[in-house]
């Protein structure tokens, strides 16, 4: 058969939409691709399988609807494979409606709310959960009538191909993404997805309820071989979390005994309280250069909510252990919770600038609270009347969601741009101008100067006075 696997092109004033691989989705000031593992998984699958794949990004590829649309037609495709979430599933609505093609939708929306899509014209099938890689593969090899198929969770992970690099464009994203020092990168993801896999605001715990990793040699095999035949120079691990335990330093001594370092940067998704300075430090002789955490907030009542397990003396003591081993740190804030007040927002706008002008944190990324349909939030918020609304358009990062009676939006977007300004304290800019050795740091920080005016404008507030303003 004839798979097209496709991200129709989304036109916007708001920016460029962030997209793939993406577990809160944001219109961008300025582009930045993420490489889609699992849809490119799919891809692969589905070649190795005997059909005839076409994946089609049309937004990492930057083409005019037109140009999209040709392309697509020329393929001629059986089935067209779309990944959706919240923010644009209205808009992936129209364009399937307008296109006439029998349409599969994948991702955490329809996984949520899949009786909402089956209903709409041109949508042929839902696959729910995260490993609909696989479950695609199983449809096409039934007997493919319409529907919503059974959320399938795969037992284990360690039958999963490599990613055909060419199939997918892998290209496409090596070079316009902001965690990338070194270009070309990649991604790889060692495990779904997050071996925590509690947070109440994460849209992924409902795609992966059980957390399961690859073969920690394979991850490396596969590495190697990214250097080798592409000239990766970075790799982002896009698991939820970076496996630890022995997992973990297996494949640190594995990337050592190879002289990996020597040739590749690896970056990857962490959580505090789990490791020791002495598992960052063989971490850094390993090759990771590059490790990022949630925070979310500076109030334990926040993070206790958030189902974090997590204290945040332990986000100051991992933030000083990273750094001190030689790991570059960057941290997630998340703004605009209903419980809290201008004190709490204010110590968490005063932690994320201490970390900064500390050193403790290179970069930080700061975004409002989002809650997703099928997450624990959404349905606590849902139950209280706690929603401003259910207008899915609405939930893309550009106004507040959750009902905040004790602070106003202007308020909250503030106090993102006060965070965002951390980054020009005296201390934080010393910090980075000692901590920058070549020309790849330069350029790296240069892109940073960047995104910072793209983020301040991103969470631009309304015009007010300046004696009603809360911005410095």
């Amino acid at each position: 058969m004839r798979i097209a696997i496709a991200y129709p092109p989304l036109k916007s004033e708001k920016g460029v939409a962030l997209l793939t691989q993406n577990r809160q989705f944001q219109w961008f000031s300025r582009p930045t691709y993420i490489f889609p593992v699992v849809p490119a998984t799919a891809a692969t699958l589905l070649k190795q399988a005997g059909h005839e794949v076409l994946f089609l990004d049309g937004i990492a590829a930057e083409l005019t609807a037109e140009e999209f649309d040709r392309r697509l037609a020329e393929f001629a495709p059986d089935f067209v494979v779309i990944e959706t979430k919240t923010p644009v599933v209205k808009r992936h609505w129209q364009w399937i409606d307008s296109h006439g093609y029998r349409v599969i939708m994948v991702g955490d929306h329809v996984t949520a709310l899949p009786e909402e899509s089956i209903s709409k014209p041109g949508v042929w099938a839902i696959i729910p959960g995260g490993d609909w890689d696989c479950g695609l593969l199983d449809f096409l090899n039934g007997d493919r009538h319409a529907g919503i198929y059974p959320f399938a969770l795969r037992e284990s992970l360690r039958e999963l191909p490599w990613i055909d690099r060419e199939l997918v464009h892998w290209e496409l994203y090596a070079k316009k993404n902001g965690n990338f020092r070194r270009t070309p990168g990649t991604y790889v993801m060692s495990g779904r997805d997050c071996w925590h896999g509690k947070c109440t605001f994460c849209s992924w715990t409902t795609l992966y309820p059980k957390y399961r990793t690859r073969d920690p040699i394979d991850v490396v095999n596969e590495i190697e071989m990214l250097v080798g035949k592409y000239g990766v120079k970075e790799v982002m691990d896009d698991s939820g979390t970076f496996p630890v335990g022995e997992w973990l330093t297996t494949f640190c001594n594995e990337m050592i005994r190879r002289g990996l370092p020597k040739k590749v940067r690896i970056d990857c998704n962490m959580r505090f309280g789990r490791l020791t300075l002495e598992d960052y430090r063989l971490m850094r002789r390993a090759g990771f250069q590059f490790v990022l955490f949630g925070v979310e907030s500076a109030n334990q009542e926040t993070l206790d909510r958030f189902c974090k397990r997590l204290k945040v003396e332990d986000v100051v003591q991992g933030c000083e252990w990273a750094h001190k081993a030689g790991l570059d740190v960057h941290l997630t804030f998340m703004f605009g919770h209903a419980w809290e007040g201008p004190e709490e927002i204010a110590k968490t706008v005063a932690l994320a600038r201490r970390l900064l002008a500390n050193g403790w944190a290179s970069t930080l990324q700061c975004t409002l609270t989002i809650p997703y349909p099928g997450t624990p939030l959404f349905k606590q918020l849902d139950a209280a009347n706690g929603l401003v609304t259910k207008d899915w358009d609405a939930y893309d990062m550009r106004q507040a969601i959750t009902k905040t009676p004790l602070v106003g939006e202007d308020e909250i977007k503030c106090a993102i741009q006060q965070v965002y300004r951390g980054f020009l304290q005296p201390r934080a800019l010393w910090h980075r101008l000692t901590s920058t050795r070549t020309m790849f740091d330069f350029g790296f920080y240069y892109r940073g100067v960047r995104s910072l005016i793209g983020h301040l404008t991103d969470f631009r507030t309304q015009k007010v006075s300046r004696k009603e303003s809360c911005c410095p």
